[in-house]
């Protein structure tokens, strides 16, 4: 089981890769930037996810997503979307507001629940942002 902190690690490797596009890695400093944390606190992470066999790191290189990491990774992130998606459509939450707090229940709910509620909005029309 993996903590709230590794599954956002998780969730932004995944943004980075998606929103700057790169294939080759990622940087810690980046991961650090984006988070709002220091580098020691990525080092100490991507430890903990190389040990689970969710990163690779070559010494002092790019962190890699392991297929199984960025699958995690990625259901982390659309979970976020999901919520987010419907705090402000459904509910009328301003933006960063409902980011925000989509970060925080990313976490709470079960995978089977967020299927389950994913389920539910596409039969209702919702689509998740991106």
């Amino acid at each position: 089981h993996l903590t709230v902190a590794n599954e956002d690690y998780l969730e932004c490797m995944v943004r980075i890769e998606r929103e700057d596009g790169e294939t080759e890695g990622v940087r810690s400093v980046d991961i650090a930037q984006r988070l709002g944390v220091s580098k020691a606190s990525v080092n100490k992470a991507v430890t903990a996810l190389k040990a689970s066999d969710l990163v690779e790191q070559s010494h002092y290189g790019k962190v890699m997503l392991t297929d199984r990491g960025r699958e995690v990774g990625q259901a982390v992130w659309s979970r976020h979307r999901l919520l987010r998606t419907f705090l402000v459509q459904e509910l009328g939450v301003e933006f960063d507001r409902a980011d925000a707090e989509a970060c925080m229940m990313e976490h709470a709910l079960s995978e089977d629940t967020m299927n389950r509620w994913l389920a539910y909005l596409e039969k209702q029309g919702i689509s998740v942002e991106d």
